[in-house]
Formats: C-alpha cells, sequence, structure tokens
C-alpha cells in the first residue's frame, strides 16, 4: 500500500508524492481596484494538532492535521514551491473548492476543473474569481457570513483550509520520471529578490534578526519560529483543559493579477485516490499561545510603510499556460469589507519601478481525521 503520510518539514507541509506547501504571510490589498502581487512577509509557523491533543477543541482532534496561527483579516497565500513531482491538489476553504466553488470533492474533476496543476502553478494567492485574476484569502471568524464557505453554501461548519494531492497514476508517472531522467537538465536559480523574498533589516528582516530570512527551496519568506515540543516533552504552558476555539475561515480581500492555470494533461492522466490530504485550522493568536505556549508571529507589516520604502511587488505571467474561467459561486463572493466595515489602514500604491516581472523528507506524521 502506498504511503499516505503527510509531514511537517520545519513549515512546509509535504503531501505525498513530491507535493511541498507553505503558507505565507503577506500584505493585505485594498479590496477595490486590481493589484501587483503582493511580497510574502515570511511563513506562518505551522503545528501538528495531535501535539496539542490536551488543549484543542475535539472536533480538531476528529479532524487531526495542522495548525496555524492568524489575525483577524490578516492575509496569505500558499507557496507551492519544492514540489518535486507533477500533482494535481485541491484546495478547500471550508470545505469549498478554491479553484472551482463547488463542494469538497475526493476526486479531481472537469467542468469546472478542481484543482490546481503542480509545479505548474507556483502559487496561489486567493480563490479564482475574475479572468486572469484572484481575490486574497483573508481570515476572518466563522458565524458572520464573511467566509468563502459561508457565502456560497449559506453555513458555516468547517472553516480552516483543507488540501488533498492527487499523483499521475503510475503509467504516466514512469514515463514522466523517464523523460526527466533522459532531459537532466539542471533548474534555472530563481531570480534574486524575487516573489516572497527576504524583507530587508528594516522590516525585521535577516539583519535585524527578524522573520524575513531566506527559506530553502523556493519563494517566500523564513520565520524563525520556537521549535515544536520533542515527543514525550512537557507541555510549554500551563495545562488547561480543551475548550471551544474561536473558530476562523477564509474570506477574500482585494484582486491581484493571478492565473489560476488549465490542466493541459487529460484526467486519466491522474490517480483517481489521494496519495494525501490534510486539514489545515486556523487559531487566533490568544488562542495560539494558549494551546501551544509560543508567541504568536507579529502583525503585519504596514502597508504605505512597505511601499514608501521603495520594495518590491511582482507580476507574474507564463504565456505557455491558458487561464481557467471563474465559476459563477466564486465570482459572487463579497469581500470580508463588506461584512466587517471599511478598512482604515493607508493605501499607498506602488510605483511602476517597483514591481517586478517574474517569470515569462524528515518530521513526525500528522494525523488524519474525519472531515
Amino acid at each position: 500500500m502506498a504511503d499516505t503520510t503527510v509531514r511537517i518539514d520545519g513549515n512546509t507541509l509535504r503531501l505525498p508524492g513530491g507535493v511541498a506547501v507553505r503558507f505565507i504571510r503577506t500584505l493585505r490589498l485594498p479590496e477595490t481596484g486590481t493589484h501587483p502581487l503582493p511580497p510574502g512577509l515570511g511563513e506562518f509557523p505551522v503545528r501538528r494538532v495531535a501535539d496539542y491533543a490536551d488543549r484543542v477543541p475535539e472536533a480538531w482532534r476528529a479532524r487531526g492535521g495542522v495548525m496555524l496561527s492568524v489575525y483577524l483579516r490578516e492575509a496569505m497565500w500558499l507557496s507551492f514551491a519544492g514540489t518535486s513531482e507533477p500533482a494535481a491538489l485541491q484546495v478547500g476553504v471550508g470545505k469549498v473548492c478554491a479553484v472551482s466553488g463547488r463542494p469538497w470533492s475526493d476526486r479531481p474533476a472537469r467542468d469546472p476543473q478542481n484543482y490546481v496543476v503542480l509545479p505548474r502553478q507556483p502559487w496561489l494567492d486567493g480563490i479564482n474569481s475574475g479572468t486572469g485574476t484572484v481575490r486574497q484569502f483573508v481570515a476572518v471568524p466563522l458565524g458572520l457570513g464573511a467566509t468563502v464557505e459561508g457565502q456560497v453554501t449559506g453555513e458555516e461548519v468547517w472553516g480552516g483550509v483543507q488540501l488533498q494531492s492527487f499523483p499521475l497514476n503510475d503509467r504516466e508517472l514512469a514515463r514522466w520520471r523517464e523523460e526527466e531522467r533522459r532531459r537532466q537538465v539542471p533548474p534555472a536559480p530563481a531570480p534574486p529578490g524575487g516573489y516572497g523574498a527576504a524583507m530587508p533589516a528594516a522590516f525585521g528582516g535577516p539583519a535585524a534578526g527578524g522573520y524575513g530570512a531566506p527559506a530553502a527551496g523556493g519563494y517566500g519568506a523564513a520565520m524563525p519560529m520556537a521549535a515544536p515540543p520533542a515527543p514525550g516533552a512537557a507541555p510549554a504552558a500551563p495545562a488547561s483543559a480543551p475548550r471551544a476555539a474561536a473558530a476562523m475561515g477564509l474570506g477574500v480581500g482585494g484582486s491581484m493579477r493571478q492565473e489560476v492555470y488549465q490542466d493541459d494533461r487529460p484526467l486519466s492522466h491522474w490517480a483517481e485516490q489521494p496519495a494525501g490530504r490534510v486539514f489545515v485550522h486556523l487559531v487566533t493568536p490568544p488562542e495560539w499561545r494558549r494551546i501551544t505556549g509560543e508567541a504568536a508571529p507579529p502583525s503585519p507589516v504596514d502597508r504605505a510603510a512597505y511601499t514608501s520604502a521603495g520594495l518590491p511587488w511582482f507580476d507574474y505571467f507564463d504565456e505557455e499556460a491558458d487561464d481557467l474561467v471563474p465559476t459563477d459561486a466564486l465570482q459572487s463572493v463579497k469581500p470580508v469589507g463588506d461584512w466587517l466595515g471599511d478598512d482604515h489602514e493607508p493605501w499607498q500604491p506602488p510605483t511602476p519601478g517597483q514591481t517586478q516581472q517574474l517569470k515569462d523528507a524528515p518530521g513526525r506524521p500528522v494525523e488524519d481525521g474525519d472531515w
């Protein structure tokens, strides 16, 4: 039987079949207009739910998976850098597909496509809600109706993020590996200062001992955090009984220029069963500290200050790939500002010179559960 174990390598989720996923902190965009890709401001720390079974709600234990800490209205994007073999990766937000807007499915599908194609899709910043654009992932509490889940389904039951990967079937994977063996061309180095590059010292970068140190294996900056507890180690914080935690999900923010690529392989080339899946719980900073004993990451950098410092924004375009047409369900999702009120953080658009053009394992297993 194939190994279906998901593991954490640093803050990277490694799903069977060579899929790598990191959750990257970023600047929240204004909810009007269309913008270039915002920068990466460090990784969200990721912890196994099973390591804190005596402190998390029973529903979390049942679903298994991992957790990460997010602030209200904090934005994120998903990096797939380091993915080593082709995969069809489903991304759910409250068990609504972020690509198709359809309910969560146990199989890859077309018409509409319900997955992103790795490694061609280098990252995903939001739901596929426009032609050549996405609307940014933004964290909001459940219960207001502001999440994608609430707006599409009329209910807020699951929250969090769900990931499920499908490799190529045995025949196609063997063919792909043989083609790669014959090609034997070393990968081109990533451009310096690329999307998600480390922040300078003035913004907490490496020289300032902050959270912008470069990450190995792709875009996005690493965020040094306290290491998770060793097996059998005593908890870092005083023990407290599990309680109902403040549940968080993903709504949407501003629009940015990003394509979600159409798969150019026949659907039959993918395996019918997933290689691995994982439920990602979103935790408020106070709950994160109570559960893990660690301080949550610092709040995101002010947008105007970032832009005023002349730091980069990004555009990415792949002329050989086709963009997926957005579905009606995701086009109609409203931004969180319509639910939580106006965003009063000052906005200063980047100058033309600040926008850069990009492109023409170890660890303990993560327990899956019932979701």
